[in-house]
């Protein structure tokens, strides 16, 4: 297993995985890792994610290309397949990712198998917002959910003349 680092405009990234595919992206603190490990030679099989989060912070991608092999449950499985269905600037809510997966009363089993996805951005879990439109949960806090929302859906100025 392979491991490497990136920085992002709202901190480290974490990025684990060999040649069967990226296993794992999580979001650290800037003061836990040390500039030796942010300059440190990226792996090969790591190369694409690094290369594709640079793009998506740049707002030059949408959607990734990557093979990933997350571990988890086959419930989790599921749920974390039905995140990749929610289009880039665009959110669902818990309660209809719970309709999509045949099971309106599984909503908080979704929301925490949401909360266990492992792979940031990648599968993206921070398009899951609340019934009444609140940003609820999010494993790197609220407020970096807020700032990938906000990022992938500017609000445009317009022009007043």
């Amino acid at each position: 297993m392979e491991t490497t680092y990136y920085k992002t405009p709202i901190g480290i990234a974490k990025i684990t995985g060999d040649n069967n595919g990226i296993q794992s992206v999580s979001i650290l603190d800037d003061d836990k890792i040390s500039l030796e490990l942010l300059n440190q030679k990226v792996s090969q099989c790591l190369q694409d994610c690094v290369t594709q989060l640079d793009e998506y912070f740049k707002g030059e991608r949408a959607g990734f290309n990557l093979t990933v092999n997350p571990k988890g449950t086959v419930f989790q499985l599921k749920v974390w397949a039905s995140l990749l269905k929610i289009p880039y600037a665009k959110t669902s809510t818990y309660l209809q990712q719970s309709k999509a997966l045949g099971d309106v009363k599984a909503i908080r089993a979704v929301a925490a198998a949401n909360g266990k996805n492992p792979l940031w951005i990648i599968i993206p879990c921070h398009r899951v917002i609340g019934s009444d439109g609140s940003l609820t949960g999010y494993a790197g806090g609220i407020w970096r959910k807020k700032w990938l929302l906000a990022h992938e859906n500017p609000v445009k100025q317009h022009t007043l003349f």
